[in-house]
């Protein structure tokens, strides 16, 4: 009998690689709530999605055998929350919890992994007295304690960055810091969380080095790691460039990076579920620094896995959340590496042109084992788009595979030299 698969924030990319995993001829996948629904209009209804999404189960006339989401939150909040009410395999909504509100795990990092764990503070945006009792040097990091794509994060050298970014702050947040506290109103927060709401910010030291991101899950409170991807960012060192895998970092390295990943999730009591944390490695220091914690799979990370491993990571996600130990293949697909690249501007433009599909399908099978996701539409300002982060526009995700690192990049260059994207100036546009 087929097993009823429902996806929070389904889209056909990623349809396609649930269609890739072992045994998918076996599942069937059921739209909980489009991506539209959840995440395309920048802001973030929580309760309204949920009691969508509770409507749409609560109707379905089969048995729902699993509920799962890759999308950052509210996609993440929400489907612990489901999985509660309805005895499906998940992690609690307090492990969730203390992933996604970046003070609060800071606060378990620390005490866990406290070698790896920069300085911090708590800041509210909204005291008016907030900049002056920040007590970390310049520079640090500011950014809201819940946050997306690097939304509301700004990089802070002097007293005047710090004033205009908590403006900034207090204009845009409260959209997101809304969801989030509706969600932390299901959480049982413990004492040192009661007075931090979701319109508080965090403000971090920077932390130095190369960047990377642990992929793991943890089945019936034992914690696996079962792959490492570095982040690699554009010469500004602040806007993303491209993921990778395998990573390039050292063997011993990798080694600490597992350790301490299976410390941190099973401290935190996070159970049945997938996860990715991202790292910096100090090569000259020879330490390790924690960035984040996300509760989900990286659904960008499923292509780089299938083309060198044979399986979208969507696998581990799926047999988690049917209560399974996941079977986690191992190179065993058809390239030595894979990338995920981010094309950006880095200055506001006008879109006058994007590849048509037929474009795309030539470029893809000049190119094996690409797939190109433009994000862009003819006459968009760049501007005026969504959830970008504060130095640069993510206008495509290109991804690609190739034998090894040398041939993965100059196989980007000819894609991107083949793609038919066109960015006129402002000015040109409204003239």
């Amino acid at each position: 009998m087929d097993r009823n698969i429902f996806v929070l924030g389904i889209d056909e990319f990623n349809l396609q690689q649930l269609r890739a995993i072992r045994n998918a001829d076996n599942y069937q996948f059921h739209s909980l709530l489009s991506f539209d629904e959840v995440k395309a209009h920048g802001t973030y209804p929580f309760q309204s999605i949920l009691d969508h999404a509770r409507d749409r189960l609560e109707g379905f006339a089969g048995r729902i055998d699993a509920i799962v989401g890759y999308w950052d939150f509210p996609v993440t909040s929400i489907v612990p929350v489901l999985c509660r009410e309805l005895g499906l395999p998940s992690p609690s909504v307090e492990s969730v919890a203390c992933c996604e509100h970046k003070y609060w795990s800071r606060l378990e990092q620390q005490r866990l992994l406290p070698d790896m764990v920069p300085g911090f503070a708590s800041v509210d945006p909204f005291d008016a007295d907030a900049a002056a009792k920040v007590e970390l040097d310049f520079p640090f990091w500011l950014k809201p304690v819940k946050g997306t794509d690097s939304l509301l994060g700004f990089r802070i050298h002097d007293r005047a960055e710090l004033d205009d970014a908590l403006s900034k702050i207090r204009e845009g947040i409260v959209h997101i810091a809304e969801a989030f506290d509706t969600f932390l109103a299901h959480v049982q927060l413990p004492k040192a969380m009661a007075e931090t709401s979701g319109r508080y910010c965090i403000a971090e030291k920077l932390i130095k080095g190369r960047q990377c991101t642990v992929s793991g899950y943890v089945y019936r409170g034992k914690a696996r790691v079962y792959g490492i991807i570095d982040s690699i960012n554009y010469p500004n060192g602040m806007s993303f460039q491209r993921y990778q895998y395998p990573s390039r970092l050292p063997k011993a390295v990798k080694a600490r990076l597992k350790e301490a990943s299976i410390t941190l999730m099973e401290g935190i009591g996070y159970d049945q579920a997938a996860f990715n944390i991202e790292y910096f490695y100090d090569e000259g220091a020879d330490t390790i620094s924690l960035l984040e914690v996300n509760p989900r799979i990286s659904q960008s990370h499923g292509h780089l896995y299938e083309q060198v491993d044979g399986r979208p990571n969507h696998q581990i996600m799926v047999e988690l959340a049917l209560g399974e130990e996941p079977c986690v293949p191992r190179r065993q697909g058809p390239f030595g590496c894979a990338a995920e690249f981010h094309l950006r501007k880095f200055e506001d433009a006008t879109v006058e042109q994007v590849p048509s599909d037929a474009q795309l399908r030539e470029i893809k099978r000049d190119n094996p084992g690409t797939f190109i996701d433009i994000a862009v539409e003819p006459g968009m300002q760049l501007s005026d788009m969504m959830e970008q982060d504060s130095y640069s526009y993510d206008i495509a995700h290109i991804f690609t595979a190739a034998h090894d690192q040398h041939e993965l990049l100059e196989k980007y260059d000819r894609i991107v030299e083949a793609l038919p994207l066109k960015l006129g100036d402002v000015q040109a546009a409204g003239s």
